[in-house]
């Protein structure tokens, strides 16, 4: 997948004169600068990646902020994941997708998958790229993902 992946380095540059001259050393402290660089040949990755063109033909990069058990923050039987969605010219957008418990447990019981955390964000990722792609929901933060969805998500199930 090409992509852009965020990062932060440290570089340590050398000390030069006004006229362009090196001076003796380089400086003993780190600089840390950080960028957009543009990764060609990636895997797929849950946690930065990008989606789209959304109906409006624009690509989203998309990163992973947390997953978290519903229930601590707001009493509800699901597994939260929260991204957060860029792309030029518009404020960056939080989005929630809630995947409920009793679904991920009837999806793993039909498709043999473990119940892990990192399943749940491999389904959270692969539902966000659906979102994005065809428009859906995209206009809400907090997404309940149906079990249909669910099975889209997984694989499981071909979109209509």
């Amino acid at each position: 997948m090409a992509g852009r992946t965020h990062l932060k380095i440290a570089v340590t540059l050398e000390n030069f004169t006004e006229r362009g001259d090196r001076e003796t050393g380089p400086c003993d402290f780190p600089i840390f600068v950080e960028m957009f660089v543009k990764m060609e040949g990636m895997a797929d990755n849950v946690r930065l990646f990008q989606a789209g063109p959304d109906p409006f033909g624009r690509t989203w990069d998309v990163e992973f902020r947390w997953s978290q058990n519903g229930i601590s923050i707001r009493h509800a039987d699901t597994v939260d994941v929260k991204y957060v969605l860029r792309t030029a010219g518009e404020e960056p957008q939080e989005k929630v997708i809630a995947l409920q418990h009793a679904d991920l447990l009837a999806l793993s019981a039909k498709s043999g998958h473990a119940l892990t955390d990192a399943w749940c964000m491999k389904l959270a990722a692969n539902y966000m790229k659906y979102m994005v792609k065809s428009g859906d929901n995209l206009e809400k933060t907090l997404v309940t993902v149906t079990p249909a969805e669910l099975e889209l998500a997984a694989g499981v199930r071909k979109a209509a």
